[in-house]
């Protein structure tokens, strides 16, 4: 899926990882421009004074932003950031196109790269230096409209983790510790890796409320005359959703790809034996992709002559393609084809008269506790839970609450409970 790169944190990302990517981006590029949300795209390079105009933020992300100092052998005067997010980036720009309420709601997205710097142990799309994603940012006249957009994105990104990566996710609301800095409040999809144990944030949409609009004087006039300012949101996810999956299905053999996302759902290696109709095999092969094309399922066959069939199944089982067809000469004389699932290894016979309507294809913890809603608390979790493995945190508080009985205390300071929040180890 990568290649390492020459500088730490930076990964190459090959055909079989883009290719997830793009299926993923083909659905949300679609569903969002339903909701009438226009992509556009903003230069990477932001100056210093913007970027430092919103006191919070900036020291959010001060640790991660790159800096261009130097062109060619001599040193910049102002030196330039390298966008981490782009909030202040658009945002000014956003001042210019907004002056009245005709020109809202605004909503822009950009498919793009972000630089983040500083930071230990990279691992490839789970934490690296320069990542894809998209970012959308979008402005309204009212907080209804942007809390209606908040868990609308939501939703595009759990079925995006449920629908395309077969992960569960568990939807809900960030902590003030944990929110996006200089917002008003942090929606998440949080994902459980059940090796490690750790909980791994999936992707997040925020409400900024309008503390950027303040700040980027983001203004506009009603329909009263009356002086106003925006609204504001704005949500991302990444290649970091390509990390859960792999750490979620895959096992001992390699990867395990979801049918939806995987470039190839089957691979169709020819089986002949010595003295059998190596010809008839391959035409076999051929017919039986050509079926399965025609049904709409993304199938090849792999024909190289200088690997064995055994070679060839480990080779496919590693790059996690869903289902295996393998046709020999007792397959070809008997009008069938063996398949063999990647997840589970089973086996089944399928005649070919029927195969293009096979369904195949369609087919350590975290804590659940009652919180009473305190940063000291959440702070002191932390500080009680560090070891090896990484301090406890709060993930987020689910939107589905389980009943909080009269009377019941916060698991950590004994106080009356206000929420069920989840906690565990984090990535």
């Amino acid at each position: 899926m990568i290649e390492y790169y020459d500088i730490s944190g930076c990964y190459i990302l090959r055909p079989w990882a883009m290719s997830i990517w793009e299926i993923m981006q083909v659905f949300f590029d679609a569903e969002i421009k339903k909701m009438k949300i226009k992509n556009c795209y903003f230069p990477l390079f932001v100056s210093s004074s913007v970027l430092e105009k919103e006191k919070d933020h900036i020291e959010g992300f001060a640790p991660e932003v790159a800096w261009v100092t130097k062109s060619g052998k001599s040193d910049l005067e102002i030196p330039i950031a390298i966008r981490p997010t782009s909030e202040t980036v658009m945002y000014p720009y956003f001042s210019k196109w907004i002056r009245g309420h005709r020109d809202l709601p605004l909503k822009l997205n950009q498919w793009c790269n972000v630089v983040r710097w500083e930071f230990s142990n990279p691992t490839p799309f789970i934490r690296s230096r320069e990542f894809l994603w998209q970012e959308g940012h979008t402005a309204f006249a009212t907080k209804q409209e942007a809390d209606e957009e908040v868990l609308q994105i939501l939703e595009l990104y759990r079925r995006i983790y449920e629908e395309f990566l077969a992960i569960p996710i568990i939807k809900g609301k960030k902590s003030e510790m944990e929110k996006f800095a200089g917002g008003l409040y942090t929606t998440s999809v949080e994902a459980f890796i059940p090796n490690t144990g750790r909980g791994i944030q999936g992707a997040t949409s925020h409400c900024l409320g309008q503390n950027f609009a303040k700040m980027f004087e983001i203004n506009f006039e009603n329909e009263k005359g009356e002086k106003g300012m925006a609204w504001q949101n704005s949500w991302a996810y990444s290649t970091r959703t390509i990390g859960v999956m792999v750490m979620v299905h895959g096992d001992d053999k390699g990867l395990v790809l979801p049918p939806k996302v995987s470039s190839v759902q089957v691979i169709v290696v020819p089986v002949p034996f010595k003295d059998a109709n190596t010809q008839g095999i391959f035409d076999a092969c051929a017919a039986t992709v050509d079926t399965l094309c025609g049904a709409g399922i993304r199938a090849e066959a792999d024909y190289r002559e200088n690997y064995s069939p055994g070679w060839k199944y480990s080779h496919w089982e590693m790059k996690g393609v869903p289902l295996r067809i393998e046709i020999g000469p007792k397959d070809l004389a008997n009008n069938q084809v063996r398949a063999v699932r990647r997840d589970s290894a089973a086996k089944v016979d399928i005649s070919c008269d029927s195969l293009a309507g096979k369904e195949a294809l369609s087919q350590r913890k975290m804590i659940l506790a009652p919180w009473c809603d305190e940063e000291e608390v959440e702070k002191d979790v932390k500080d009680r839970t560090r070891g090896e493995m990484g301090a406890a945190k709060s993930l987020c508080s689910p939107f589905d609450q389980p009943e909080l009985p009269e009377g019941t205390t916060c698991f950590a300071s004994g106080k009356p409970a206000k929420k069920w929040t989840y906690w565990g180890r984090s990535y």
